[in-house]
């Protein structure tokens, strides 16, 4: 059996056995500190929790995301840099500048800035 049908056949029904057993044997007695709604810790204060979210959170969070991404990729490069020859570094250099651009235009533009608008 090869690699690749064990991924496509076993894999799926391993997992569809599992959830059956789940959903079979869980118990299922739930009460009301289980239902009831958790933020950060804290029970919810009724009325209090639809708070103004600003949006620089969200912008900071994908940028966050871009730039961790980027790490994910010189990876390779570091630790494949003598095969990759001058062709390879050049792409990543194209990269890296194309990246540093967008950064440049995000602080231009006032979405990295945390402040009160």
């Amino acid at each position: 059996m090869s690699n690749i049908l064990m991924l496509f056949v076993f894999v799926p029904i391993l997992a569809g056995i599992l959830l059956l057993l789940n959903f079979l044997l869980a118990p299922k007695n739930a009460y009301e500190s289980k239902v009831s709604a958790y933020e950060c810790g804290f029970s919810p204060i009724y009325g209090q929790t639809r708070n103004v979210f600003h949006i620089n959170f969200f912008l900071v969070a994908l940028l966050f995301l871009i730039f961790d991404l980027e790490v994910l990729l010189l990876y390779p490069l570091a630790v494949t840099l003598y095969q990759v020859s001058v062709f390879g570094f050049s792409v990543v250099f194209v990269f890296f500048i194309v990246l540093t651009i967008g950064f440049v235009l995000e602080i231009g533009s006032g979405s990295i800035s945390m402040g009160n608008k």
